[in-house]
């Protein structure tokens, strides 16, 4: 069996901290689940792995921070990984006090260089009498009883909203500790709004893919509304519970048209499109990692009207262009600069 994450190879190590019902939030590997000494709930924010842990017997996983499955009062034991985005920990934390049933115990998980030791200030700003349990594979694992438990948690106390413009078209976005670019316009998607300005799309329906809050599609839109021009649905697919979220909120809010869910890839989307739009991620972590668009690249063309475009921006060392002749068609950049590239294809 491979190695599970550090982290996770703490949590086992410490194994008799655990009691009751528990509650696991950011779990990485499902494979940890089973070695636990008792059964509950699981929480992941990333689609692809919250599908993985629907697997796990004797498990109840849920997708994000408001997933129905949560129910307050419920958790003898709640562990709590460290997210990548510190912002996020709070939310975390919150909804652990939340789910804590009386006399329950929190367990806090994280490698020093994820930043445990920043992360360990806000749980003692929550819990003070939290302690120090165990330090193991460069990790902490801290651990905090007699939880101040919180009668409600609102997931919109951390949603914030920040003003996007571009080709004379603004609009609010809605924020969420951990989403991509949250609070300003990145510099790739700026470029690839500028080519849907000055470069119309065909008329039919769109896909943006890694969609985020929902920026291209809502800009879309209202732009061809400005310019009095059919408008068509955007439809928006994000593996992220945050951008999911924020997506929908950003399109409720400008009135504008679309179907907004969750998909680890291409896998939860059907039909085709006219045209499919992207700013697809290169990170996992710190690490550039190209796989999931190449995995898209490899399966957007059935998702294409014959002729139909994929209108793609990338950081400009990036390797897209063979891949996106060999399974799309033919490709020409349309805009760049020393940074980023937009790519425009048509299919075969």
């Amino acid at each position: 069996m491979p190695a599970l994450p550090n982290s996770h190879e703490a949590l086992l190590k410490n194994r008799n901290l655990l009691r009751g019902r528990l509650v696991v939030i950011g779990v990485v590997d499902p494979a940890l689940l089973p070695l636990l000494p008792s059964r509950g709930l699981t929480i992941s924010e990333h689609f692809g792995n919250y599908q993985q842990l629907l697997a796990v017997s004797g498990w109840t996983a849920a997708f994000g921070y408001d997933a129905p499955e949560l129910s307050p009062g419920t958790a003898d034991t709640l562990v709590v990984f460290l997210p990548k985005a510190r912002a996020e920990l709070s939310i975390r934390l919150e909804l652990a006090l939340w789910l804590a049933a009386e006399g329950a115990r929190l367990v806090l998980v994280g490698e020093k260089k994820e930043g445990i030791a920043g992360a360990v200030k806000q749980l003692k700003e929550l819990a003070p009498q939290a302690s120090k349990a165990d330090s193991a594979r460069h990790c902490q694992v801290w651990q905090a009883d007699s939880l101040p438990r919180r009668p409600a948690f609102d997931l919109q106390r951390w949603r914030q909203w920040h003003p996007v413009e571009s080709a004379g078209i603004g609009f609010s976005v809605a924020g969420l500790p951990g989403i991509f670019s949250d609070g300003e316009l990145d510099d790739g998607t700026a470029m690839l709004l500028q080519t849907l300005a000055s470069s119309s799309l065909e008329k039919g329906p769109v896909l943006d893919f890694a969609c985020g809050a929902g920026v291209i599609g809502t800009w879309l839109q209202l732009l061809q509304r400005a310019r009095g021009q059919d408008v068509f649905p955007v439809d928006g697919v994000d593996v992220q519970f945050q951008a999911v979220a924020c997506a929908r909120a950003t399109y409720q809010e400008a009135g504008v048209d679309g179907v907004i869910h969750a998909s680890d890839g291409l896998s939860g989307v059907d039909g085709r499109y006219t045209t499919v739009v992207t700013n697809p991620p290169f990170h996992t972590g710190v690490r550039t990692d190209t796989s999931m668009t190449e995995q898209f690249l490899q399966g957007v063309a059935k998702h294409l009207e014959p002729g139909g475009e994929l209108r793609l921006v990338a950081n400009a060392f990036l390797p897209y262009e063979a891949l996106i002749r060999r399974h799309v068609g033919p490709v020409r950049a349309i805009a760049g600069d020393r940074r980023f590239t937009v790519w425009s294809a048509r299919r075969h």
